[in-house]
């Protein structure tokens, strides 16, 4: 089992300064984790949560929308579509009622991407965790929020 102190050779002034750094670094350790899984499907994590979005949407949104659901708010969300867009895994429609606003869907081939990748994806980054104890993590997390 890891100790922030031990891997990162530090001392902290107190338990909170320890527990922000321990979450800063627990969160590098699990993104760095996530963009080697998603390498060889061509997406990155933040590509992968747009596809999941649309996917739990069931229909074509507002970009805006996705923006709103994204994990990590990306400034940059609508150049990570464009991408997806490149990629034919996502299609932009055109609002016939308002020219300003596009809407999102997702299509078959992001679809079947998604499929594959559930295949794959493991939620062995908590294995060190019983339930009870990823509850009650999930808990404190939002407590921080």
């Amino acid at each position: 089992m890891g100790d922030i102190s031990k891997d990162i050779n530090s001392k902290f002034d107190n338990n909170k300064v320890k527990a922000i750094i321990n979450i800063i670094y627990t969160a590098n350790w699990i993104n760095s984790i996530q963009n080697e899984f998603f390498k060889p499907y061509g997406i990155s994590p933040q590509q992968f949560n747009i596809l999941r979005i649309l996917r739990g949407a069931g229909k074509a949104i507002k970009v805006q929308t996705i923006k709103e659901r994204m994990i990590e708010r990306a400034p940059n969300a609508t150049r990570l579509m464009d991408k997806l867009c490149d990629k034919t895994l996502i299609n932009r429609l055109s609002c016939p009622d308002d020219r300003r606003v596009v809407h999102i869907e997702i299509t078959q081939k992001g679809l079947d991407l998604l499929n594959e990748i559930d295949k794959e994806f493991k939620d062995d980054l908590l294995e060190n965790l019983t339930d009870a104890e990823a509850s009650q993590l999930s808990n404190l997390l939002d407590k921080i929020r």
